[in-house]
């Protein structure tokens, strides 16, 4: 039983709400001819003080953007771009800096149905960049088509946690993974 785009696109958003800022397409300046539905963006810091909050012991900021597309297929030539964009886009916010861990930029396409040539142009893409070394964090590609026909996404290397989040996902919506 294969899950309509929009109602999945409605339930990913209100999944993402719960942690992330929800962005809409409207707002996010993507060039019009990019299926992007929503930004999600995700910021969380941690501090461990010593007495004082003057005293700071250690930090850590960990940061996400999610760029979130969707069409009823998609192109090899039409993802490359999607994540193009998604990476120049995000790469402007990233402040790296002594207590910033990583900045991750996440890709997701939300399809009807993935031939093989478009499944492998998301699964093969990576990007990573690191900031002084990474002593001031990192940066890395999140990437997942996300196939409604067959309920099952398929990440990119780095993004393998997204997979056990959309089986998740589906599972919760009773469909089989």
């Amino acid at each position: 039983m294969a899950v309509e785009r929009q109602e999945f696109l409605e339930i990913l958003q209100d999944s993402y709400s719960a942690y992330y800022n929800i962005v809409p397409s409207e707002d996010a300046s993507a060039p019009p001819e990019l299926p992007l539905i929503f930004r999600a963006d995700y910021f969380s810091r941690a501090e461990r003080y010593w007495l004082t909050k003057k005293i700071t012991v250690w930090g850590n900021e960990t940061n996400e953007y999610a760029y979130v597309f969707s069409a009823p297929g998609f192109t090899p030539e039409q993802i490359n771009r999607c994540i193009d964009f998604a990476i120049e886009d995000m790469l402007p916010r990233v402040k790296p800096h002594k207590e910033h861990q990583y900045t991750n930029v996440k890709t997701i396409f939300v399809a009807d149905r993935f031939d093989p040539e478009s499944r492998k142009a998301v699964q093969k893409r990576s990007f990573s960049k690191s900031y002084r070394h990474s002593l001031y964090g990192f940066t890395t590609l999140l990437a997942t088509a996300v196939d409604l026909s067959e309920s099952r996404a398929y990440p990119n290397k780095a993004g393998t946690a997204l997979a056990d989040y959309f089986k998740k996902l589906f599972a919760s919506r009773g469909e089989k993974t």
